[in-house]
């Protein structure tokens, strides 16, 4: 479906490791595959990809808005897709949690609330973990551990907090944890972050889901 008049959309995707791709063969992540899809389906979509690897809800905060300000034009069709959370529920070396449960909901709701005012938003929960395994080392001289029982209790307050706020929320964590292929896939990796397959499951999921497709079909201004 080529020549449709669709507006152009400018989308700026915002979070962690799981944003960028990290683990992916295909180097696409779920943005890139959900915003090709977009384009064969004959929307004229440009995609900022601003997820970095190991940022917290702390670390969002801090950048989100002065990053996408600088790609998002007053005067163009715009929208905002957020993803994060898992990082908040890693402990490091044993000792700590990284952000603490109230801290993330607060750092959420702030997001989540100047972001609506601003650009059309959305976003999308934290996926599930292998937790079976020994700590990863994902930089020298810290151990990472996740536990699905955290990611669980982050996946419900984030999805409190945006329904409180009024931006639609996509559960990831519940039907990836119900698939039997996604754990297979999991253990292949380092344990948090999925190969390919796995970033086709997310995006799938993101296609189908009916605010994704709302937020393509907005038109300027709205």
């Amino acid at each position: 479906m080529t020549g449709t008049s669709m507006p152009a959309i400018r989308i700026c995707f915002i979070g962690d490791s799981i944003t960028v791709g990290t683990g992916d063969e295909t180097m696409l992540g779920w943005p890139g595959r959900v915003c090709a899809g977009a384009r064969a389906a004959g929307h004229d979509v440009t995609v900022y990809n601003l997820g970095v690897r190991g940022e917290t809800s702390e670390h969002i905060r801090s950048r989100w808005r002065a990053e996408a300000g600088q790609r998002l034009p007053v005067d163009m069709n715009c929208a905002l897709v957020f993803a994060f959370g898992l990082n908040d529920c890693a402990i490091e070396n044993q000792v700590r949690r990284r952000v603490e449960p109230e801290r993330t909901v607060a750092n959420a709701r702030a997001i989540l609330t100047e972001a609506k005012a601003w650009l059309p938003s959305i976003f999308i929960g934290p996926t599930p973990v292998d937790d079976t395994r020994l700590p990863a080392q994902l930089t020298p001289g810290k151990e990472v551990r996740i536990f699905n029982t955290q990611v669980a209790a982050a996946n419900r307050a984030l999805a409190r907090v945006a329904a409180e706020v009024g931006v639609p929320f996509l559960d990831l964590f519940t039907p990836l944890t119900a698939q039997a292929e996604w754990r297979n896939l999991m253990r292949r990796g380092d344990g948090i972050h999925p190969p390919a397959r796995g970033y086709e499951w997310i995006a799938q999921l993101v296609e189908e889901w009916k605010p994704w497709r709302d937020l393509l079909g907005q038109s300027p201004g709205a």
